[in-house]
């Protein structure tokens, strides 16, 4: 008898004004273009559920994967603190240094990615044993943690994966391993 199979759909949710002007993201809305490219999604993937991070854009973008979409509090971007609504520019140069250099680096009022990948990888062991396949919009962030974190790569690694608005990854569990299947494939 074969093992039960997870199939794991992560979309980044759809583009917002922080996304396109440069700067870390609070919570906020979708952009008119965020809001053009999701009513061009016509290929809405099969799931058994649907979750959504608890930002206000990721929401927006699960409602059109589903009407039941259930929250997820792990599913939540990573937190700027105090830097939500600025640029990287805006930093000092210390600090934008540290942010990307060390991984325990926590932004003021803020999370670190350490913080982050440990909250999606409790995430990501609770979804593998759940079989069936799992649609879950979040942000780009948690996209890029549940790639490094399934290739078991270092999470310097985190900064080398584009994830773009309104793209999909595909991961699968079986056996106790989980696989990549494709990586921010666009929507629209």
């Amino acid at each position: 008898m074969p093992a039960p199979v997870t199939r794991l759909m992560l979309v980044a949710h759809a583009r917002t004004d922080a996304m396109r002007t440069g700067r870390f993201p609070g919570d906020e809305p979708l952009d008119d273009a965020g809001l053009r490219d999701l009513e061009a999604v016509t290929d809405l993937p099969r799931a058994d559920r649907v979750l959504s991070g608890p930002e206000t854009r990721s929401i927006s973008t699960a409602q059109v994967f589903g009407t039941e979409i259930s929250v997820e509090p792990a599913l939540a971007d990573i937190d700027y603190g105090r830097w939500s609504g600025l640029e990287m520019t805006d930093l000092p140069d210390a600090d934008a240094m540290a942010w990307l250099s060390d991984p325990a680096f926590v932004p003021p009022g803020g999370e670190s990615l350490d913080a982050l990948f440990s909250r999606v990888e409790k995430w990501l062991s609770a979804v593998g044993s759940t079989p069936g396949r799992t649609l879950a919009v979040t942000s780009p962030a948690v996209v890029r943690a549940v790639v490094v974190l399934v290739l078991d790569a270092p999470i310097r690694s985190f900064w080398r994966i584009d994830v773009s608005p309104l793209t999909r990854t595909s991961v699968s569990h079986r056996g106790g391993v989980w696989t990549v299947g494709a990586v921010a494939q666009k929507f629209v």
